[in-house]
């Protein structure tokens, strides 16, 4: 079976040709860092407006690159959500309207399971049940996977995510966005235990996260420290992200001890960070516990993931009909 995948749930358009739900023919993605970058983070219209301009090209492009026809299109399959309304409009109703046109089966996919299924595009795969966490700039949860349709939600952030924390901490220090990158290169010319940053637990046994203390904690040390170098900024970072780090391995740690995993894998945009994942793998290693993350070009926002969870749905016959719409947050039918 081949899908086509399209996401937009935020701020990139991508579009993937996938065979079978693992091997992946084409990838596209249209960045809009530059059109955000000097508002310091995504401004919802204009992702929307950019997503219309380019959906149609990275559609052509996917299939162009994957050197198939449309007319070999067995099936499609969408983000319907959660991201931002409008950016998902356009992805969901174009491939809901590409899909109807054709007579092709039509799924829309949970952008947050599909982020696990990027997992399961790599060769080397977790075996089930082993402990999730897809940590992104919109999300930090911590799931329970049983099986490729089971995702039993463990804990999440209650209040920033900690990608939107790296983005804010990064725009407190005029580094510019998005954040995560800039903060982790800065952080390796640093010796991060130099400043002893808050470690927010929350309650005994708890999986949740909350990182709008530490991020305050940040701003109170930037305004009474004067920080304005680049030595200065570089020493901040590099302790904000160790803290962010400690949090992380810490609950994902107690979580696969709870459920007897032997595996954690992380997806979503801050599982590019490398230096999360070493750390996090030195710490899960000493506990018997492997990790796995996806390679670079699947850790952000993409349509081959999209893809894979799409190839599933339709394959049980989970499919969408025309009057079923996106979501932001909590999913509707």
């Amino acid at each position: 079976m081949i899908v086509l995948g399209i996401e937009s749930s935020c701020d990139e358009t991508a579009a993937s040709i996938v065979s079978d739900g693992t091997n992946i023919l084409s990838s596209i993605v249209a960045s809009q860092i530059d059109v955000h970058h000097k508002y310091g983070g995504v401004v919802p219209e204009l992702a929307s407006r950019m997503h219309i301009e380019a959906i149609v090209t990275v559609v052509d492009q996917a299939i162009k690159k994957a050197n198939i026809k449309v007319e070999n299109i067995d099936a499609v399959a969408a983000t319907r959500g959660p991201g931002l309304i409008g950016a998902l409009l356009v992805g969901f109703t174009f491939a809901k309207s590409f899909a109807f046109a054709r007579h092709l089966p039509f799924a829309g996919v949970n952008h947050l399971e599909a982020h696990i299924y990027s997992l399961f595009l790599m060769d080397k795969k977790p075996a089930f049940p082993f402990i999730a966490l897809v940590v992104s700039g919109g999300h930090t949860n911590i799931y329970y996977v049983t099986s490729c349709d089971n995702f039993e939600l463990l804990g999440q952030t209650r209040d920033d995510a900690a990608g939107e924390a790296f983005d804010k901490v990064a725009k407190m220090l005029n580094l510019g966005y998005p954040g995560g990158p800039i903060i982790e290169k800065l952080a390796k010319t640093k010796d991060p235990g130099v400043i002893s940053f808050p470690r927010t637990m929350l309650d005994k046994g708890s999986l949740d996260f909350s990182f709008s203390g530490l991020k305050s904690s940040v701003a109170r040390y930037i305004h009474d420290n004067h920080i304005t170098s680049d030595d200065d900024k570089a020493q901040v970072a590099a302790s904000f992200q160790e803290a962010v780090i400690d949090v992380l391995s810490q609950k994902l740690i107690n979580a696969a001890s709870c459920k007897k995993c032997s595996s954690i894998g992380i997806s979503g945009g801050v599982s590019a960070n490398k230096t999360l994942v070493n750390k996090l793998t030195e710490k899960a290693n000493s506990k018997g516990i492997n990790i796995f993350a996806p390679p670079l070009e699947l850790c952000g926002d993409n349509a081959a993931m999209i893809a894979a969870r799409g190839y599933t749905m339709i394959q049980q016959g989970t499919l969408c009909r025309l009057d079923h719409d996106v979501f932001s947050r909590t999913k509707i039918d």
